[in-house]
């Protein structure tokens, strides 16, 4: 499903010796923590003004990935490691027909890391986290609706000669986090804090639902600067007070602490398209009573200052690296490798509530942009992600959660509303395939 064997001449190639490479440092906690309820996939989507043409889809797609040679590989494990080979497979566009963000990687399939789907004007791409994160998926859904939008509409001009995107092959496949491993001094991983973990009753067979909740960004940077606060720091505040008002008073001793994923590539030079990103932790504070917005933001301005400086970045990065460079994993089996990267997985949860992730502002030639009235960013989770980005002056900012309850999402938005931000928000995604 989602890609389709190559020709017979293509076969043929294939019996030459395969092409592999070795994942990435983040991608390595990936396979043998996902499972049907947390899939490691995350989604962008782009909507058009206009519903979308399978057939030029499918030819964008595969243009796109000739730009994207790392993208056509299959994960493969063997005795040590797990790692990417290269493959024939074409990718296939199709409609829509399944829940988001479901299982893309399957044990000893042949099926590529990726899928690229439309529902009506919407073209989503799915991405399994392995293979790339959210910065490299990005750059491969620009390339692919320019190729896209240049075939619909031929009266345009060239669209990838102005994304402001032009890395090499080489550059694209990049291991930055080998690149930037400084073998040195370092420090250990910041010591587990149990936080508060949410819980509630889960929607049926595993469902994910998905609320985005679409605005203006002026009108939440204004909110924002309001409180000489970032747009992150602004709306991590409002989700971190919505997360508190929830918790049953017994249970208030356990802090909010957000995971927060980091663009490596903002501190160290880098255009690869696969993983290069670090997470930093904010919050961690118990509160006394209902705390104020003014409050937790000023609270999360130090947490994000302290993190996120080049140094500070620099040695988390070198202290999850260290582990690949040890002699004694890297001789342990893989089998091994899996059972401690899982109960490191299911230790780390104790000590964060939920992630939030802002993607930023998405950026396409000034000749697209009339064709394009959205983009949106989703990922799995296994108990509440946020994810945002921002185009042409909207904000999205999506939630993702396997919970029925749906009042978090309600009292973040209402934070938002009471600041002045208008909010538009769907549901419908949570209904769609």
């Amino acid at each position: 499903m989602g890609d389709k064997p190559a020709s017979s001449s293509a076969s043929r190639r294939a019996k030459r010796p395969a092409e592999w490479t070795r994942l990435d440092n983040a991608a390595k906690i990936f396979p043998p923590t996902s499972n049907r309820r947390e899939t490691r996939v995350f989604r962008f989507a782009c909507q058009l003004r206009e519903p979308v043409n399978p057939g030029l889809l499918q030819t964008a797609l595969e243009q796109t990935v000739e730009l994207f040679p790392m993208w056509r590989t299959v994960l493969r494990h063997g005795l040590f490691w797990y790692y990417l080979e290269k493959s024939e497979r074409l990718p296939l566009c199709e409609e829509e027909h399944r829940p988001i963000c479901g299982p893309i990687y399957e044990k000893s399939s042949d099926r590529l890391l990726f899928e690229v789907s439309y529902y009506g004007g919407r073209i989503n791409l799915e991405v399994y986290h392995a293979l790339t994160d959210g910065t490299g998926a990005l750059h491969f859904l620009q390339t692919l609706v320019c190729l896209y939008l240049r075939q619909a509409h031929p009266e345009l001009p060239d669209l990838l000669a102005l994304l402001d995107y032009d890395a090499s092959s080489v550059q694209k496949a990049e291991d930055s986090f080998q690149k930037y491993y400084h073998g040195g001094l370092h420090t250990d991983p910041d010591r587990v804090r149990r936080a508060y973990r949410l819980r509630g009753a889960s929607l049926p067979e595993q469902r994910l639902r998905a609320i985005r909740g679409l605005m203006p960004v002026d009108q939440a940077l204004a909110a924002a600067h309001r409180y000489n606060a970032s747009l992150t720091v602004f709306l991590a505040a409002a989700l971190l007070l919505a997360i508190h008002a929830e918790i049953p008073l017994r249970q208030r001793k356990r802090p909010v602490v957000l995971t927060v994923p980091v663009n490596l590539r903002n501190y160290f030079q880098s255009q690869t398209a696969r993983n290069f990103f670090g997470t930093i932790e904010a919050g961690g504070r118990v509160y006394d009573g209902e705390p104020v917005l003014e409050r937790v933001i000023a609270d999360l301005e130090q947490d994000f200052k302290r993190e996120l400086t080049a140094e500070a970045l620099s040695r988390r990065m070198s202290a999850f690296t260290v582990i690949e460079h040890n002699f004694g994993v890297r001789a342990a089996p893989l089998a091994m490798k899996d059972l401690v990267l899982g109960l490191a997985n299911w230790y780390a949860k104790f000590g964060t509530t939920c992630s939030i992730s802002n993607v930023g502002r998405v950026q396409m030639p000034p000749p697209a942009v009339p064709y394009i009235h959205s983009f949106d960013v989703f990922s799995s989770t296994d108990k509440l992600q946020v994810c945002i980005c921002s185009f042409n002056g909207q904000l999205s900012v999506g939630f993702t959660s396997h919970f029925i309850s749906t009042e978090i999402e309600k009292r973040f938005f209402r934070t938002l509303t009471r600041e002045g931000v208008e909010v538009e928000i769907t549901t419908s995604w949570a209904d769609d395939g």
